[in-house]
């Protein structure tokens, strides 16, 4: 399969400390890649550089072929590479029905509102409520409903499972893997290892700003370390 997304040797500082350490890895068209790692080493900085929120000191970042390393956020976006955040920025004031036009790239496609909402059938119900009023996991499924509204080429999802319920964490796993079968790659950053390797096609490992590991993700989930350090020693509890 050809790479929606390639990434090589990107490093990114702040200030006088360098965050990410050449780092390089690949989307393939129709995947689901994912990127473990603890709290703190350079997850969510990777994500935010690949969106354009921080600036690539060096290294390079393709979309589709086209160099977007230096491009600003809402250029790539319109190239088609959306984020759901971590922590989920939804506008709380507003409500569902106007944060996922706020998603859209110019007037809001209905038919593929209609898609968003019947994959997020509590979006539906919810549709006129206040965002704010949402629970924790029905925020993050209008996280990625809204990323979804953008129609990307590739989609980007950062600790989708935070702070949920391990119900709504099977729920949001179940949606990624939808959201691939509809034809959208994923790239997703997440600390729990087992869902994120249950669902993906192939994982990178990072540490301290690096790739320490990376592979197949059925073999990466067999792999003593990282059953020691991400899956309290057992692939398949």
């Amino acid at each position: 399969m050809s790479a929606v997304l390639e990434v090589r040797d990107l490093a990114v500082r702040m200030g006088a400390q360098t965050i990410l350490h050449g780092i390089s890895l690949d989307v393939p068209a129709g995947g689901i890649v994912t990127v473990l790692g603890s709290n703190g080493v350079g997850k969510t900085t990777l994500m935010r550089a690949l969106s354009g929120v921080y600036r690539a000191t060096s290294g390079t970042i393709r979309l589709l072929g086209e160099d977007i390393t230096a491009l600003p956020s809402h250029a790539i976006v319109r190239r088609g590479l959306a984020q759901a955040p971590e922590g989920r920025q939804i506008f709380g004031a507003m409500t569902v029905a106007e944060n996922l036009r706020l998603g859209a790239i110019g007037e809001a496609d209905q038919a593929l509102l209609e898609r968003i909402l019947t994959l997020f059938p509590i979006l539906r119900e919810r549709y006129r409520q206040r965002a704010g009023s949402l629970s924790g996991g029905e925020q993050q499924m209008l996280c990625v409903g809204r990323a979804m509204m953008a129609r990307p080429k590739l989609l980007l999802m950062d600790e989708p499972s935070l702070g949920l319920a391990p119900k709504l964490v099977k729920q949001i796993f179940d949606l990624v893997a939808t959201i691939r079968a509809d034809g959208t790659p994923v790239l997703l950053v997440e600390q729990n290892a087992r869902a994120a390797l249950r669902v993906a096609d192939h994982a990178y490992v990072m540490d301290g700003g690096r790739i320490v590991l990376e592979g197949p993700a059925r073999e990466l989930a067999e792999d003593e370390r990282v059953k020691a350090a991400y899956l309290g020693g057992h692939a398949h509890a």
